[in-house]
């Protein structure tokens, strides 16, 4: 049975808040990939990118779950659980 995030009840219809990382773009940095926080839309940088600040904002805001901002790409990753995110199927 697959192990699933326990804080998926935060999931949020979210809008993101900017089309790239918002802190890089801030300073003129570069990233791999971005990342959309589910709970408040924050788009930030993946932890393969020199400042890792989508699970910065986890830190400092305590919104653990993360969606792929990527094209073609739409898992879900929470920080609290070090876990995908699965959400239950009707």
């Amino acid at each position: 049975m697959q192990q699933t995030c326990t804080h998926i009840d935060l999931i949020q219809n979210v809008t993101p808040q900017s089309t790239g990382c918002e802190e890089c773009m801030k300073t003129g940095e570069k990233w791999v990939h971005l990342r959309i926080c589910m709970i408040c839309g924050h788009v930030g940088c993946c932890n393969s990118s020199k400042n890792k600040h989508a699970q910065k904002h986890f830190h400092e805001t305590g919104h653990p779950i993360m969606k792929s901002f990527e094209k073609g790409e739409d898992w879900m990753w929470c920080f609290i659980d070090e876990n995908y995110v699965f959400l239950p199927q009707p």
